[in-house]
């Protein structure tokens, strides 16, 4: 009952009109590859055929259909559904986890009218998400390199649970490492993988917080205060890296000492939850602008000043001078009415404030002042990196931290996960401090820590973040993978091409919808750099193309498209899958399609596969076949009357 209403009121229709013995054959393909690519993986044969193994229907699904159908159906048909399975059905496919393209068959079905006929919904059901998917995650794995592990984390973001756990596994198939849908590891042996949120970070406030504090050396067996290491550590990084302690926060630290005690061998923080100064900041200037509201409304500084230069106050070094004097004047006067300003420079820059009301404006006075602190113009673009470092800081310096004291105990953190800000900018300034520990204190594998990032990331992220030269060596994917977001449908078709030994054809005036007629096979010509060249549809009465001989393909239909192709190699794309009632070929497990998919993709030139107006791959059909469609074309195309 997976089905829409239409195939079983069909097949009633089928049934009255005494078609039970006619035969019909049914090709299951789509029109235009998605993503604006020029490709597609195809994936879902496995569960077609699970589900061709499972056909009938139960007496509940005859009850509930005799109460939805009208009551003047005939009780006999009912009798006949109940009698119905698939063993009748031929189905014929290309191998899951090849590359494929439109027009040429993912699935041919062949059999009894009403049996096929009701295979339609469902069949396109479980191949067009599964390819879809499939064919995302290929993309995010060649945008990617082949070097990077690419993560599934887009369980909470996919349409409902049965949508996450085939995300999950059509990721996988295209070419992800892992998943987080643990699930989805149990069921189909995918590699699972996730560490905390930033509510395990927020849980804790303060060291005094953390009930476990000892850790056992993992060769020795001997016992240590992880707590005593750790803040030893974040003193010596804090210094290695000209940084105050005190811009780290203590509750991080509590929470990761806590989580390093639980997983020592297993560590990875998430380290973009903190940054203790712009906290501290944040409540205090909205204390005065509560106060500046009630009491003064003439103060000459606009509350947007204020809440910018709080901004400012977070940033690094000698940049926070100018601006942390006003935003301290204002946190040491917050019963005075009026601000007491050091020198004349800051009260003339505060009283040019006052009157820049465009936020465009204000943002040329920052840098007006950036630049009369360094000197230079090109350290405007630096400042706002200094405001993402800033944020940063808490988080590198309690891992390292920690990291440090595993390191004393014998045991090896992962790496960081970052989760928010410049990926680019932030994967390079971890990196960098990682190998800057490393040197310092002669441990060459903190160099190598692993930085995963996050974040709402798509395709183009990754591509633009290569072009930064980005220091990460994991991208964990959510939104944009599981949701196909650029496309959310393949649009699969099932179209009939034959009955009772029959070719039909479908004219519409979009050529697009036009269907190839009868029964066909496919093959694969590869040229002589070894790539695949051409895809060619030929009639299943025709003879195979051979190697070495010249095979003239054809556009389907434009007429002046047309070569003649020399293969080196012809590979046959269909193989019979289903038979007499049960599969007939050894199905592959889930990571034989994974390297499937690898390998057919590697069989494709590069200008195919790239993200920016990719080559078009070429589909051809026979001159015979090409000859077949346009006769069967004017035959059934009406012929029209002038007056």
């Amino acid at each position: 009952l997976h089905t829409d209403l239409y195939q079983i009121t069909m097949a009633y229709a089928y049934w009255k009109s005494e078609k039970i013995n006619d035969t019909a054959v049914f090709d299951l393909y789509f029109r235009k590859n998605p993503f604006q690519g020029e490709f597609t993986i195809f994936a879902g044969l496995e569960e077609c055929l699970k589900f061709l193994e499972n056909f009938h229907y139960s007496d509940s699904d005859i009850e509930y259909l005799k109460q939805t159908l009208p009551q003047t159906i005939e009780p006999e048909f009912f009798v006949f559904l109940r009698q119905l399975t698939a063993d009748s059905v031929i189905l014929s496919a290309i191998d899951e986890g090849s590359v494929a393209f439109p027009r040429i068959p993912l699935l041919r079905l062949e059999g009894p009218l009403i049996n096929v006929q009701l295979l339609e919904t469902t069949l396109l059901t479980l191949v067009n998400y599964a390819s879809l998917m499939a064919t995302n995650a290929a993309r995010y794995r060649i945008a990617a390199g082949k070097h990077i592990s690419l993560l599934e984390f887009g369980l909470r973001r996919a349409q409902g649970p049965d949508g996450g756990l085939s995300a999950s596994k059509y990721a996988y198939v295209g070419g992800f490492d892992g998943t987080s849908n643990v699930l989805a590891g149990k069921l189909y042996n995918i590699p699972v993988n996730g560490t905390h949120a930033h509510a395990y970070v927020t849980s804790f406030s303060d060291l005094r917080e953390l009930k476990t504090k000892v850790l056992a050396h993992r060769t020795s067996g001997v016992p240590h205060d992880m707590l005593d290491l750790c803040t030893h550590w974040r003193e010596e990084v804090a210094s290695l890296l000209s940084l105050p302690a005190s811009e780290a926060s203590d509750g991080e630290l509590a929470a990761w000492i806590s989580f390093a005690i639980a997983f020592p061998s297993g560590f990875m923080a998430l380290v973009d939850t903190y940054d203790v100064r712009r906290q501290e900041t944040r409540t205090s200037v909205s204390n005065i602008n509560k106060r500046k509201a009630g009491q003064n409304q003439s103060l000459a500084l606009d509350i947007r000043l204020v809440n910018l230069a709080q901004e400012m106050f977070v940033s690094k070094g000698e940049c926070e001078n100018c601006f942390k004097i006003i935003v301290t004047a204002a946190l040491e006067n917050q019963s005075c009415d009026t601000w007491s300003i050091r020198t004349r420079k800051e009260h003339d820059f505060i009283h040019q404030c006052e009157f820049l009301k465009s936020m465009i404006t204000f943002y040329i006075c920052i840098g007006l002042v950036y630049l009369l602190v360094f000197g230079h113009a090109g350290g405007i673009y630096n400042f706002f990196f200094f405001l993402l470092q800033s944020k940063f800081w808490s988080g590198l310096l309690n891992f390292c931290a920690v990291a440090m004291a595993l390191n004393d105990l014998d045991y090896r953190a992962l790496g960081i996960r970052i989760d928010s800000g410049d990926l680019a900018y932030l994967s390079k300034l971890a990196r960098s401090t990682f190998e800057k520990v490393a040197h310092q204190y002669n441990i060459p594998w903190f160099a190598k820590l692993k930085i995963v990032a996050s974040n709402d990331i798509n395709e183009d992220t990754i591509l633009s973040l290569n072009e930064q030269g980005h220091k990460i060596d994991c991208f964990g994917i959510g939104t944009h993978l599981v949701t196909c977001e650029r496309q959310p449908a393949l649009g699969g078709v099932y179209k009939m091409v034959e009955i009772n030994g029959l070719p039909r054809i479908k004219l519409s005036q979009d050529v697009m919808k036009v269907t190839m007629p009868g029964k066909k096979t496919a093959y694969r010509l590869y040229g002589a750099d070894g790539h695949a060249l051409i895809d060619l549809l030929m009639r299943s009465v025709e003879p195979a193309p051979q190697v070495g001989q010249r095979v003239l393909c054809r556009h389907p239909f434009q007429e002046s498209k047309r070569a003649y192709v020399i293969p080196t190699r012809v590979e046959p794309l269909y193989k019979v899958y289903w038979q007499n009632g049960k599969i007939t070929c050894c199905l592959p497990g889930l990571q034989k399609i994974r390297e499937k998919v690898q390998t057919s993709l590697d069989s494709l030139r590069n200008d195919h596969k790239r993200n920016l107006n990719p080559t078009p791959y070429k589909v051809s059909v026979s001159d015979n076949l090409y000859n077949f469609i346009h006769e069967l074309w004017l035959q059934n195309a009406p012929i029209g009357e002038l007056s």
